[in-house]
């Protein structure tokens, strides 16, 4: 090969060389609530990061908490990585609450960006409130849980388990002052380049050096499923699915055949289940909602004069506020439960009422809507004759003899023949299309 030629194929080469050895930190964002998808995502990310030989997962934090069962599958996922991991609360402004505290110190190297905060991790039982022995129990092990933690990554866990016992919080500076986290960086890359070279002690106790020099942050991308569930996971959008869908279907059987209603609805209701699978349920609060559904079923089959629609009204919101079980972070907001089930009874109040006044309306149409209908006699009546009537011509029958152009009234309807009686009423108007001197 001549010289010239090999001079870009080896600057191609160099250049290829050069990317394959610059290290990649995979990020992982936990942006909102800690629940099952979380653990989802996390342990995918760590297993890629392993397998494509990333220097480190950094975790990026965001988080007011989220559900104790989830972050403890979740720290499991982090502490037995065999890359290290990196957990870093940003953007500033943003926290590590609750839950969030337990995930930053998890990771190998915790930092925080400036002016973010962390801690009060004091657990909140799901449904209710705790007794005194009850709350001991589930501090304990909760302290127990962070203690291991603060003590394998050489922080301070004295100061870290007030965070469940005082429910105390830390600005950024406190928390380094107090040694709970490692360093405060105002970028994920200043982060990295201040820890590249440094060695850490990972979890198991073992020795490891840092290598991200000029490292590339390489984002995670979620499958579509993680994308769908991470969307809808907030119970409150959750309800809302739920909510709308169920009124979907209601106009649906409301008024048969309008069919997009239906299909609309039953999508929103599927939906609205699958986010609220991953949460904790309440199953006093499903009846609650079952309940609300009946009641406002049953005010089109009774008239209560509103007293169901209320009952299922105030149903509906007692069965949204104890639907979900966790954490004010994972239950449904008042506001939402209101914003929700006051609009929903009002527009199922009013189709209800359109269902009861069709009933009630006078037939218009077919045989039964002859009934008692004011036509006009076309012949002279004995006992048979013809009558006009709805703008149709009609034979008809009678026992009383009517004169041509009398008014009638109908009687009844046998097939094609009307009985008829006459009618001397001068104001009531002659009811058809045409009219007959």
């Amino acid at each position: 090969m001549p010289r010239a030629a090999q001079i870009p194929v080896l600057a191609i080469l160099f250049a290829a060389l050069a990317s394959a050895a610059a290290p990649r930190v995979l990020a992982v964002d936990i942006d909102g609530v800690v629940h099952p998808i979380t653990v989802e995502i996390v342990a995918r990310a760590v297993e890629q990061a392993a397998s494509e030989h990333d220097a480190a997962v950094l975790i990026r934090l965001n988080t007011p908490g989220g559900l104790l069962d989830a972050t403890r599958r979740t720290i499991q996922s982090l502490v037995s990585s065999p890359v290290p991991i990196i957990t870093y609360v940003t953007p500033s402004g943003g926290r590590a609450a609750s839950a969030g505290f337990f995930l930053l110190e998890a990771g190998d190297v915790a930092a925080m960006a400036p002016g973010t905060n962390t801690g009060a991790s004091s657990p909140v039982l799901m449904g209710g409130e705790m007794d005194a022995v009850m709350r001991a129990k589930v501090e304990n092990d909760t302290a127990a849980l962070l203690r291991g933690l603060t003590l394998h990554h050489n922080r301070n866990s004295d100061l870290a388990e007030k965070t469940i016992r005082e429910a105390k919080a830390f600005t950024d500076k406190e928390a380094l002052d107090n040694h709970l986290i490692d360093a405060i960086a105002p970028t994920a890359a200043d982060l990295l380049r201040d820890f590249s070279g440094r060695e850490i002690t990972r979890f198991n106790g073992t020795k490891q050096k840092l290598q991200l020099a000029d490292a590339e942050i390489v984002p995670f991308h979620l499958s579509v499923r993680e994308q769908i569930i991470s969307a809808i996971a907030d119970p409150n959008i959750g309800f809302i699915l739920l909510i709308l869908g169920a009124l979907g279907i209601y106009v649906e059987f409301s008024s048969p055949g309008l069919i997009f209603p239906g299909v609309f609805g039953a999508v929103l209701v599927l939906l609205g289940f699958s986010s609220l699978a991953v949460l904790p349920i309440n199953w006093v609060g499903v009846l609650l909602l079952i309940l609300a559904i009946t009641l406002f079923a049953l005010e089109a089959k009774f008239t209560s004069h509103g007293v169901l629609g209320v009952g299922g009204t105030v149903s509906m919101i007692l069965g949204a506020l104890l639907l979900v079980n966790g954490p004010p972070e994972v239950r449904i907001h008042l506001w939402t439960a209101l914003a929700v089930s006051i609009p929903f009874a009002a527009i199922t109040l009013f189709l209800v009422s359109l269902v009861v006044r069709a009933r009630q309306a006078k037939v218009l149409t077919g045989a039964s809507g002859l009934v008692n209908e004011i036509g006009v006699a076309q012949t002279d009546i004995a006992t048979q004759g013809r009558v006009f009537v709805h703008g149709e011509d009609w034979g008809a029958v009678s026992a009383t003899p009517i004169s041509a152009g009398a008014r009638v009234r109908i009687t009844g309807v046998d097939g094609l023949t009307v009985r008829v009686e006459p009618f001397s009423s001068p104001e009531t108007p002659v009811s058809g299309r045409a009219s007959y001197s």
